[in-house]
């Protein structure tokens, strides 16, 4: 399943691009991910967990960088967890591009996700994998401008302080974003 999102961020290309190739910083900034690990060759294992009512998922395993192009500034991702009750795997390639866009830039972003076992049956069956992913992206970019914005909206300077770390995707506020995206798409309102 190919999934298509995009987000600002209030930093030059530059600057930008350097702080998303920052994974130890950026990664608390992804609701319900944790990292565990990092690995020499650009290589970082980690947890993300969400709950969607009664049915907790909690995924283990790598993300690698497979490609960088520093000049183009376009970078590929690959990643692949277990869930960590046995319900199944997600296997996902990360293409992600920044681009100049008015006062800071944009970060376009294209998922290739595979989805196996259990875990499989419960994005066919809600049929809302696209719009769950479009609010995780909504929420790393919004705890990512935050962060800017408590550190100085300098790259460098804020390469020196902490991110805290997201809270926990809460299922129930998730599932309730993603109903009324449906809404207004039905009804036409933006």
């Amino acid at each position: 399943m190919e999934i298509r999102n995009s987000f600002d961020v209030p930093l030059p290309p530059a600057e930008a691009w350097k702080l998303l190739l920052d994974v130890e910083r950026i990664a608390p900034c992804v609701p319900g991910a944790e990292l565990t690990g990092v690995e020499a060759d650009q290589t970082y294992n980690g947890k993300v967990g969400v709950r969607l009512g009664p049915v907790a998922l909690s995924f283990a395993g790598q993300v690698k960088f497979t490609d960088i192009d520093h000049e183009k500034r376009v970078a590929r991702l690959r990643g692949q967890g277990k869930d960590s009750k046995g319900r199944g795997n997600a296997h996902a390639d990360v293409d992600f591009e920044v681009v100049p866009s008015g006062a800071g830039s944009t970060v376009n972003v294209k998922t290739d996700l595979t989805l196996s076992g259990a875990v499989a049956q419960y994005g066919r069956a809600s049929g809302m994998i696209q719009e769950v992913a479009n609010q995780v992206i909504g929420e790393f970019a919004a705890n990512l401008r935050a962060q800017l914005v408590h550190s100085g909206s300098d790259a460098s300077a804020a390469s020196n302080q902490p991110m805290t770390a997201a809270k926990p995707i809460s299922g129930f506020s998730l599932m309730f974003k993603v109903f009324l995206n449906r809404l207004r798409r039905m009804f036409g309102a933006k």
